[in-house]
C-alpha cells in the first residue's frame, strides 16, 4: 500500500510539474490521443444515460412538432452537425472533438438521452445547453426533429426547414443582401416559421402574427430579447435584433391581414359550446374572469397589449395555457394576470377554449386602439386589471 501510494504521489506530482511547465497539448490542431478520445466519450455515454433515466416520453409523433424543431435546427444546429444535402461548416470540422454530422448518429441513442444532451450541453464540446431552461415542450420538439432526421431526405429537410425553397434555388448570404432593405434578411429568417402571409406554418407549430396589434407584438419581442418571455427559439432571435428592427417587425406583422388556414378536424359541438360558455363567464367559483373581457370577441375598446387569439391554433393556445399554468410563461407585465386565471383551469377547460377560439375567424377579435375611448393605454389596462383581480376575489 505504502509502494501504491508513493507511485500515485510520483505521478501526481509529475503530472503537476507538466501542467506547470505548460506542456499539454491543448492545441485543438493536435486532436486527441486515441485513448482520451475514448475516455472522454465513454464518459460522457455513461454520464448521459445514467443521468437521462426516469426522464418520461412525451408523444412526438405530432407533425407541428416535427416542424418546429426543422425551424430551429436550421438556425441553431445546421453549421455544426449539418442535415441531409447540407454539410457541416469547414470551420467547426477543425474542432476538438470534432461535432458529429448527425443523422447517421441519432440511432444510437434513446429518445430521453437526446432530449438530456440539447437540454443539458456537453462540457468541453461546444455544444451548449437550451437557452431556455423553462421550455421542455420546445427541448421535444427538437427530439421529435432529430428522430425523423436519419430517414429524412434532403427535399424533405428543405421543406421543413425552409418552406420548400428549391434546393436548386440559390441562396444569398446576408451580409451580401442590399443595404436599402435592412429588414429583408430578417423577415426571411421570419419567414421560414411564421409564413410570408403571418399565418404561421403548421398546425400549432407556430402563431399566427398577422394582423394582431403592432403594441402586442411589439411588447413580446422586447420581451424575448429581455429574457422575460422564455423560448430558446425566440430568445437569441429578438436579443441580436436593434430596437429600430423589433419596431419594424412589429409593424410589419401588424399590418397583415388576419389569416386562419387551419386544417384541423372540427370539435365536436359540446366542447365549442363548454369552450364559449367559459369564455364569456370564465368560472365565478373558481376566480377566473371571462376570457372576452380582454381577448374578446367584443367591439368596446381593449388593451391594446392583449393578443388576439380568434383563429389562432388550438395546439398553440393549449401549449400556451399550459406554460401559463405551470408558471413557465413570461412576458409583459400583464402576464401575471394569465398566470393566475391558467392555474385555476383544468386541462380540458383549457382544450375547451382553445378550440372556442380557434373555430372563431381570425378578424372576429380586433386589438382596438385605447385611443378609441379617448382613454390612455395605461389607464385602461388599470382599469381592466383591477376589475380582473376583483373577479378572482368574488
Amino acid at each position: 500500500m505504502a509502494a501504491v501510494a508513493l507511485l500515485t504521489l510520483l505521478a501526481g506530482s509529475g503530472a503537476f510539474v507538466l501542467v506547470s511547465l505548460g506542456l499539454v497539448p491543448i492545441g485543438a490542431s493536435s486532436g486527441h490521443w486515441k485513448a482520451t478520445g475514448w475516455l472522454l466519450h465513454y464518459a460522457m455515454r455513461r454520464a448521459v444515460s445514467t443521468q437521462s433515466m426516469g426522464i418520461e416520453v412525451p408523444p412526438l409523433d405530432d407533425p407541428a412538432l416535427v416542424l418546429k424543431g426543422a425551424g430551429h435546427y436550421h438556425t441553431g444546429c445546421l453549421a455544426c452537425h449539418g442535415a441531409p444535402g447540407e454539410r457541416r461548416s469547414l470551420i467547426v470540422q477543425q474542432m476538438t472533438p470534432e461535432p458529429p454530422f448527425l443523422p447517421p448518429r441519432i440511432e444510437h441513442w434513446e429518445p430521453q438521452e437526446l432530449f438530456w444532451i440539447v437540454k443539458h450541453g456537453v462540457k468541453y464540446t461546444a455544444m451548449p445547453a437550451w437557452p431556455a431552461q423553462e421550455r421542455d415542450d420546445e427541448v421535444w420538439a427538437m427530439v421529435a426533429f432529430l428522430q425523423a432526421l436519419p430517414s429524412m431526405s434532403p427535399e424533405r429537410y428543405r421543406q421543413l426547414a425552409l418552406g420548400g425553397r428549391s434546393a436548386a434555388e440559390p441562396v444569398t448570404p446576408d451580409h451580401l443582401r442590399r443595404l436599402e432593405d435592412p429588414l429583408g434578411p430578417v423577415l426571411a429568417n421570419c419567414n421560414r416559421c411564421h409564413g410570408e402571409d403571418g399565418g404561421g406554418r403548421g398546425e400549432g407549430a407556430f402563431p399566427r402574427l398577422a394582423g394582431q396589434s403592432e403594441p402586442y407584438l411589439l411588447g413580446a419581442l422586447q420581451a424575448y430579447a429581455r429574457g422575460e418571455r422564455y423560448s430558446g427559439v425566440m430568445q437569441p432571435i429578438a436579443a441580436g435584433l436593434e430596437p429600430e428592427v423589433l419596431e419594424a417587425l412589429a409593424g410589419h406583422y401588424a399590418e397583415l391581414p388576419p389569416a386562419s388556414r387551419t386544417k384541423a378536424p372540427k370539435p365536436a359541438p359540446d366542447v365549442l359550446a363548454r369552450g364559449l360558455t367559459l369564455a364569456e363567464r370564465g368560472v365565478p367559483e373558481r376566480g377566473v374572469p371571462s376570457c372576452v373581457h380582454c381577448h374578446g370577441p367584443k367591439n368596446s375598446p381593449r388593451n391594446p397589449m392583449y393578443p388576439n387569439i380568434a383563429g389562432q391554433y388550438a395546439g398553440y393556445l393549449k401549449a400556451q395555457l399550459a406554460l401559463f399554468n405551470d408558471g413557465k410563461r413570461g412576458g409583459t407585465a400583464y402576464a401575471r394576470i394569465m398566470h393566475s386565471a391558467a392555474q385555476r383551469l383544468t386541462p380540458e377547460q383549457m382544450q375547451a377554449l382553445a378550440d372556442y377560439y380557434a373555430s372563431l375567424p381570425a378578424a372576429a377579435a380586433p386589438a382596438l386602439s385605447a385611443d378609441a375611448s379617448n382613454e390612455p393605454a395605461s389607464t385602461l389596462a388599470e382599469s381592466q386589471a383591477r376589475e380582473i383581480s376583483s373577479q378572482q376575489q368574488r
